[in-house]
């Protein structure tokens, strides 16, 4: 872990000594988190570049240190010589924010990442979260499975088709794993990092964004905290009785803490609520998103602060447009959807720009098309080849489960498959995004300049969620919502600091904002909590035993016929390729795996009629475990007979295949 943690510093310094020499005029806390999160965008990507020639080893990672070291000193020779902007009363405020807000929530979120990420308990068992149930198993896949392949890799459950589900984030993860970190530790230490950049970041882009200084802290506090009116579903009869004596509040209470997704935030049935916690259900289970906000974030506060209209023309803003145009053309693999967004987002902020002008008149029309243009082309000329690549050659894709990706579908999870919508169009809004929302739409109506170049920033994002179905699953427009929504909760901060101000002195005041407090935050403080308590067994003792096995004895490069559960030890654990995976993450990526399932089927069940399968799919082991003896009428006797067994324990034998 050591080698891991120092190598990780060795890209904090560059990244944070690169920020220093091409941003010296930024204020002191927004370059130190500039420059860490350039150092994490470094090691995410540099390691990855060398793969695709040296394969995903010691080699490569040595390879993108020394060229990390190459890029902080070209931005040495091309920096900024101004002095650095010093330390001043606004950054003494801005650090005491971030002690109340974002310090706590990232310890709280390494709890979660500890309590979430294969927890071991005192029977040796691997134990997850409500929200890490589903997904992380297909995560340390790709951690685990990348350790050592040339890029671009395969799908580790689905070998034969290349891995165009952006798998940096995940890749950074194995670089820890493959520096001898466990791999709890190389989940959770690149996560909570990740996590802090992204309250950090949201809290900076906040004082650029926001009016005051308080309204920093309600804007995060209204991205993070998110919730919506889903609490009134849960205690609507709170004040009665149930008809057996027991109290219904307290029984709704152990119903929210006990159950399986029956939170405020997160009830698809038979509720409709689907505006889920970002902390709990989106940046600690889904390590793709957490990955792209941490890098997306930069990219949204350099596009604030280089092109808003009223900031002194800057002889030096080329360092930063390039920056912003390099970092944006990074985004893709790690985050598609994050891309997206930005692109979206400045194509508003552009036609707003271009429209209005500046009316203070420190940038003409040309100029700031020459900004945009410089950015553009930057992030453009990076971006494509991963676009064309990767992220196209599955949106597109006409050979598997799925015509392509891309649909015409009108109100999101609303609207589920266009058949129509479950709620009325505004109350699904107001329910799921709850006060918010409403005072969000009540600041549309001020005319501030300011403020609706905001909304012109963030309504081609919603546009575009509400309109197209960019993947199968449409529920994954939720990674564009989000983004916007980050941008609403400034314009929301603000009109809500104004109407306070203009309260100033009504009775109650006081009263009334504790009332909303409650309002507002009650249905993600219940979320979390509930998120806090929960744990599920993900793998036993004796399937962490069978998957280090096979990590420790078999082949990096063997493949393995397995069932298709998603918690298989072998492709997890192991890091193994597997014929098929599940349909769980399968059938989103768009493949159709009818073949292989009736393969491995057929093949489990008459292993000497259908002994060909092996080698249609060049398996070298069968595994059986409690999973393929209840999905399968396994021939046992037969395969015991036909293979011999290289080891076997309680929970799952595994057969060699000879070779022939």
């Amino acid at each position: 872990m050591l080698l891991s943690v120092m190598y990780f510093l060795c890209f904090q310094a560059l990244g944070t000594l690169s920020v220093r020499w091409l941003l010296p005029g930024r204020r002191a806390l927004d370059r130190a988190w500039l420059g860490m999160s350039l150092g994490l965008l470094e090691m995410t990507w540099l390691p990855a570049l060398f793969a695709f020639g040296w394969s995903f080893t010691w080699t490569a990672h040595w390879l993108a240190l020394g060229a990390g070291a190459l890029l902080a000193a070209l931005c040495y020779f091309v920096r900024d010589r101004r002095p650095c902007r010093g330390w001043d009363a606004s950054e003494r405020v801005l650090l005491r924010q971030m002690l109340l807000v974002a310090l706590p929530l990232t310890i709280f979120s390494a709890y979660l990442q500890y309590t979430h990420v294969m927890r071991v308990d005192a029977g040796g068992n691997w134990n997850v979260g409500q929200s890490t149930y589903g997904d992380l198993p297909m995560h340390l896949s790709f951690i685990t499975g990348l350790v050592g392949k040339r890029f671009p890799a395969d799908y580790p459950f689905y070998p034969g088709h290349r891995l165009s589900y952006p798998f940096l984030t995940d890749s950074l993860s194995s670089s820890f794993y493959l520096m001898g970190c466990g791999l709890q530790a190389a989940v959770i230490l690149p996560g909570t990092f990740m996590m802090l950049l992204c309250y950090m970041g949201v809290m900076i882009l906040g004082r650029e964004m926001t009016i005051g200084r308080k309204t920093v802290v309600l804007a995060a506090l209204l991205f993070f905290l998110n919730g919506g009116l889903g609490f009134l579903y849960d205690f609507d009869q709170a004040a009665g009785y149930e008809a057996d004596g027991g109290l219904t509040l307290m029984a709704r209470l152990r119903h929210i803490m006990e159950g399986y997704y029956k939170t405020p935030t997160n009830q698809p049935e038979p509720n409709n609520l689907r505006w889920s916690n970002v902390i709990a259900d989106l940046m600690i289970p889904q390590r793709t998103l957490l990955g792209g906000w941490a890098m997306g974030l930069p990219c949204f506060y350099l596009l604030e602060t280089l092109f808003r209209p009223g900031r002194p023309s800057d002889t030096h803003r080329l360092r930063g447009l390039l920056l912003l145009g390099i970092w944006a053309g990074a985004l893709p693999l790690i985050h598609t959807h994050t891309f997206v967004a930005l692109a979206l987002c400045s194509a508003g902020n552009l036609g707003y720009d271009l429209i209005h002008g500046d009316p203070s008149g420190t940038r003409k029309r040309g100029r700031m098309l020459a900004d945009y243009a410089i950015y553009g082309a930057t992030a453009a000329a990076l971006a494509l080849p991963q676009l064309i690549g990767f992220t196209f050659a599955q949106t597109f894709q006409t050979e598997t489960a799925h015509t392509g990706f891309l649909r015409f579908q009108f109100n999101w999870v609303n609207n589920p498959g266009g058949l129509g919508m479950r709620d009325f169009y505004l109350w699904f809004y107001v329910k799921n995004i709850g006060l918010p929302f409403l005072m969000l739409l009540a600041a549309a109506f001020e005319k501030d300049p300011r403020q609706r170049r905001m909304f012109w920033g963030m309504l081609p994002i919603v546009l575009a969620a509400e309109l197209i179905r960019f993947q199968p699953n449409e529920y994954d427009n939720n990674k564009l919502f989000y983004l916007a929504w980050m941008i609403g909760c400034m314009i929301v901060a603000n009109w809500a600091a104004r109407l306070w101000r203009r309260l100033r002195g009504l009775p109650g005041r006081g009263v009334l904002a504790g009332a909303t407090a409650v309002v507002l935050f009650l249905s993600a403080g219940l979320t979390l909590a509930r998120e806090a308590v929960s744990s599920y067994q993900a793998f036993s003792a004796a399937s962490v035993e069978a998957g280090q096995y096979v990590r420790d004895h078999t082949e990096p490069d063997a493949v393995f016929l397995t069932g298709t559960q998603h918690l298989n030890p072998v492709s997890s654990i192991a890091g193994r390729t597997i014929v098929c995976g599940p349909d769980l993450w399968l059938y989103w990526h768009g493949f159709d795996t009818t073949e292989r399932k009736v393969d491995l089927s057929c093949f489990y069940e008459d292993p000497a009629s259908f002994s060909d399968v092996p080698a249609k799919y060049g398996a070298e082991y069968i595994y059986v475990s409690s999973y393929e003896r209840s999905s399968y009428d396994v021939d046992e006797e037969t395969l015991a007979e036909m293979y011999p067994i290289v080891f076997e324990n309680s929970e799952a034998t595994l057969y060699r295949v000879p070779e022939t």
